[in-house]
């Protein structure tokens, strides 16, 4: 017999069956074994690869990861922002967030929820309205207003300097000194003589909301207390649930104004930019508010971004689109490129998931991120939710002057670190640390 090389019945002649009785590792010529095996037919347990769609991500989604948790996660909803009622126990507010288990225990507080309930409060009030449309504007929003074109008239009174540097202008320094110096002058435009006192906490929020000047940078973290310094107004019953609207297309538009200008002008660095895979270098609220803005909007859809008539026709009535084309103006080359995020959420079929995703993403990439929100401040009006007993001890030994403000702060790192002896009296835990300052 000639040799011949082995064949598996079936190789060379797929649509051949192989004989009866014949095994499919058998030559198909001669019968006898061959060498390899032929590879096994596609099963259940190994199936064939499945088509990819265009739009699929880069990289497939482990549920473990942080993209997956957001998407899972429930959408926050508005709360009422409960009023304060005398007598008020106005105090410094500080830095207490150290840990994702500091994050947690906020969240899980009465004020966590209801700061994060009146941010999706200000979403809906704007939802489906034009930034021009009419609405109730109290004395307290035109002081506001006033308030936020002076802090815009003093960025042409102090021009930046030369310098080589890309970020950092050091006249953002002398604009940002004046800021502080006349805060408490400003908050007394519009607070009534019983909440005068106020100023002592409300003065660091609105402070801080418009950058550091040591750093001279500005991020989702000071766009944030000015967020908290509209809540802490709620909280004083200065703002009224008919004033969110105007809160939204009058006054954080006004803010998102001047922030811009600050950018351009003094070149403020991004605080803890997460670079082409972040949202923005330098905000969020503006996507939640203006994605709210277009849910139901008969002709402009999520994709709509990508068409450059529509940007400049109509980035002055919607803020999303008015963000867009601000991302547009300061950065150059393909969109997908430097903000694959927001290309990536133009592929979202309605605005509706737009919002809640955003406001989703929001909870978890601001307000529980640590390197955010360890430098989040809290007093009486927003209160961290760490330890009841901080707060007892505050309102009533340091108002009756019985403890210093270093005990305070040296007892607060103390009971932080004991949370299990809460159940113990406040006379036994709190006695060795009450004395005259």
């Amino acid at each position: 017999m000639d040799p011949h090389q082995h064949q598996s019945i079936g190789e060379g002649n797929e649509t051949s069956p192989p004989p009866s009785g014949t095994a499919a590792t058998s030559c198909r010529h001669c019968g006898g074994p061959t060498s390899y095996p032929s590879p096994p037919a596609w099963s259940d347990i190994s199936p064939p690869p499945t088509y990819r769609p265009i739009r699929a991500p880069a990289v497939k989604l482990s549920p473990t990861s942080s993209q997956q948790a957001i998407i899972l996660a429930p959408v926050p909803q508005a709360q009422k922002t409960p009023v304060v009622s005398p007598p008020y126990h106005f105090q410094v507010p500080v830095k207490r967030i150290q840990t994702p288990e500091d994050i947690r225990r906020f969240h899980d507080s009465d004020s966590g929820r209801n700061f994060l309930g009146f941010v999706v409060s200000l979403s809906e009030s704007i939802r489906s309205r034009k930034i021009s449309d009419p609405c109730h504007e109290s004395p307290v929003i035109n002081s506001i207003l006033s308030i936020l074109q002076s802090l815009i008239d003093w960025v042409d009174e102090i021009p930046p300097v030369q310098q080589s540097s890309r970020y950092g202008n050091l006249s953002y320094r002398v604009w940002h000194s004046r800021l502080i110096d006349e805060s408490e002058q400003l908050m007394l435009q519009f607070l009534p003589d019983d909440l005068r006192s106020a100023t002592v906490e409300l003065v660091p929020y609105f402070a801080d909301s418009f950058g550091n000047s040591s750093r001279i940078d500005y991020g989702t973290g000071h766009e944030t207390n000015f967020a908290a310094w509209l809540y802490s107004l709620a909280s004083l019953g200065l703002i009224k649930e008919e004033d969110y609207q105007a809160i939204v297309s009058r006054v954080f538009v006004k803010y998102l104004d001047l922030m811009r200008n600050l950018q351009l002008v003094y070149c403020l660095e991004p605080a803890g930019s997460h670079g082409v895979w972040g949202l923005d270098d330098y905000h969020f609220l503006p996507f939640i508010f203006g994605s709210s803005q277009l849910i139901d909007h008969k002709y402009m859809k999520p994709k709509s971004i990508h068409n450059q008539d529509i940007l400049d026709n109509f980035s002055k009535e919607y803020m999303y689109l008015s963000c867009i084309a601000f991302v547009k103006q300061v950065k150059k080359g393909l969109f997908a490129e430097h903000s694959p995020l927001l290309d990536d959420i133009s592929g979202v079929p309605n605005w509706n998931k737009v919002n809640a995703g955003m406001l989703k993403m929001y909870k978890a990439e601001v307000l529980e991120k640590v390197p955010i929100m360890q430098h989040f401040l809290f007093g009486w009006l927003i209160k961290c939710g760490l330890i009841w007993c901080i707060c007892f001890v505050e309102t009533i030994y340091a108002e009756q002057g019985l403890i210093s403000q270093y005990a305070l702060q040296r007892y607060e790192n103390i009971a932080c670190s004991i949370g299990a002896l809460l159940t113990c009296s406040l006379d036994c835990l709190f006695t060795p640390f009450t004395f005259r300052s």
